[in-house]
């Protein structure tokens, strides 16, 4: 039977949001794989959901494209159930740079995606599940990133500032909205063992950079995805305006 319980992954087609997507359903969501571009991998994830018996769907939508997110969010809307929580993974990363070689388009694409388009997905979980708006409470975790304590000097500073808006965001808007009946709480990720950094020219950071770190590993995404579910659940009922960091130590 069709889970009444409607959650919402962007960006779910691989690593931590697709990660997130298979443990939620397990825990009995009805689970909206969002993907950007890829159909296909969004559509695997769905597949390996219903093989281990439970329920979901793809929307393919760019969050950074307000029209994409009110097709996503109307999507939902026609579902059987209630959106209960939004998981805001989606995110963007260029090459690593140091700051006078990039360039205005590349921090326009980055902002685009991790902050404008976590406020437009903010925004339409909001205006469903506040109970002053008629909603019945929720949840929203933000994947921030422990970027945006170190600043990722001479690799990413536009993509750390980004998740620094992404951190602003989860105090205020929880701080906001905890009447409504909605928490909001984030967890900030590094050296997750994902396909990002091969994506983007450096495969092995990873490897190379983890002797560095206190607990010598890298992370892998159903361990962020653990912490996520738990941000979600009853059992962190109490809990709004705050993090888990999950950097190794870092």
């Amino acid at each position: 039977m069709r889970s009444g319980r409607v959650l919402l992954v962007t960006g779910a087609s691989r690593g931590i949001g697709a990660a997130t997507a298979l443990q939620a359903a397990a825990r009995g969501y009805f689970v909206c794989v969002n993907s950007r571009q890829s159909v296909e991998a969004a559509s695997s994830v769905v597949d390996k959901i219903r093989e281990r018996g439970g329920e979901g769907f793809a929307v393919q939508a760019d969050i950074g494209r307000e029209e994409d997110v009110a097709r996503l969010f109307e999507a939902i809307d026609a579902q059987e159930g209630s959106l209960v929580g939004v998981v805001n993974n989606a995110g963007e990363l260029a090459p690593a740079s140091r700051l006078e070689d990039m360039d205005c388009a590349r921090w326009e694409a980055i902002f685009r995606t991790n902050v404008i388009g976590n406020l437009y997905c903010t925004k339409a979980a909001v205006s469903r599940m506040s109970l002053r708006l008629g909603g019945a409470g929720g949840s929203i975790v933000n994947v921030s990133s422990a970027a945006s304590r170190t600043g990722s000097p001479n690799e990413y500073v536009d993509y750390a500032a980004s998740k620094g808006a992404i951190d602003s965001l989860t105090i205020g808007v929880a701080r906001e909205v905890a009447e409504d009946g909605i928490r909001v709480n984030g967890v900030r990720p590094e050296f997750i063992r994902t396909g990002i950094h091969a994506g983007r020219g450096d495969p092995h950071r990873i490897e190379r950079l983890q002797d560095a770190l206190p607990m010598r590993r890298g992370g892998e995404p159903d361990e962020v995805a653990a912490a996520i579910l738990w941000l979600l659940s009853e059992e962190a009922s109490y809990v709004t305006g705050s993090f888990i960091d999950m950097a190794g130590g870092l």
